[in-house]
C-alpha cells in the first residue's frame, strides 16, 4: 500500500506541474480574477475524473485503443481551447473584485478537463492497471493511490495558484495585458496539439 501511495504522489505532481491546457488556465483565471478562481479550475480533475476512472475500470484499456471517440474528444476540445483563447486574447483590465463570476471559472476547468484526451488515455493506460494492481493487493491501495495522486494532482495547480494571485496586485498593468495574451496564444497552441491529435486518431481509424 505503501508503495501505491508515493506512486500516486508522484504522478499527481508530474501530472500537476506538466504544461498543458488545464494548468494555462489556473494561471489565466489567476491573473484575472484571483486565487479564488484559480483553486477552482485546480478543483477540476475532482469533478471530471469520477466517470473517466469508473469507465476506465469497466473496460480496462478500451478507451485508449478506441480511437474515434478519442479523435471526437479532441476535436470536440481543440475547438473549445479556440473559443476561450479567443475570449481572453484581447487582454484587458485587472478585475477590481477578485473572485467575480468564480462558477464560471470552476465549469471552465470542467470543460477543458472532459475534453481534453489525456485524462482518459492516463487512467487507460497508468491509473487503471495501478488501480487494478490495488484491488488485487488490498482494497485500501486504490484508496492510497487516488489520495496520494489528487493530492499533488490539485495541490500543485492550488499552489500555483496561489502564488500567481497573490502576485496580480504587484503587476504592472502593461504586465498584466501582456502576460494574458500569451497565456491566451498559449491556448491556441494547445488547441492546435489537440486538432493535430484530433486528425491522427480519425486517420488511424480509416
Amino acid at each position: 500500500m505503501p508503495d501505491l501511495f508515493f506512486a500516486g504522489l508522484l504522478l499527481g505532481l508530474a501530472a500537476g506541474v506538466s504544461p498543458g491546457p488545464l494548468l494555462t488556465l489556473v494561471f489565466l483565471e489567476s491573473l484575472r480574477k484571483g486565487i479564488g478562481a484559480g483553486v477552482r479550475i485546480a478543483l477540476a480533475p475532482i469533478l471530471t475524473d469520477a466517470p473517466i476512472i469508473a469507465a476506465t475500470l469497466w473496460l480496462l484499456g478500451s478507451i485508449g485503443r478506441n480511437s474515434t471517440l478519442l479523435g471526437l474528444i479532441s476535436l470536440i476540445g481543440g475547438f473549445y481551447l479556440l473559443w476561450l483563447a479567443w475570449e481572453n486574447l484581447p487582454g484587458g483590465e485587472i478585475p477590481t473584485t477578485a473572485g467575480a463570476d468564480l462558477p464560471s471559472s470552476l465549469w471552465k476547468g470542467v470543460l477543458v478537463n472532459l475534453l481534453s484526451p489525456h485524462p482518459y488515455l492516463f487512467w487507460a493506460t497508468v491509473g487503471g492497471p495501478l488501480m487494478a494492481k490495488g484491488f488485487a493487493l488490498h482494497g485500501w491501495g486504490v484508496t492510497a493511490f487516488l489520495a496520494g495522486f489528487y493530492l499533488f494532482l490539485v495541490g500543485s495547480k492550488i499552489f500555483l495558484a496561489v502564488i500567481v494571485g497573490r502576485s496580480r496586485a504587484l503587476l504592472p498593468l502593461s504586465f498584466f495585458r501582456t502576460a494574458h495574451r500569451l497565456l491566451a496564444i498559449l491556448l491556441v497552441v494547445f488547441a492546435i496539439v489537440l486538432l493535430r491529435d484530433s486528425w491522427r486518431f480519425l486517420l488511424s481509424t480509416t
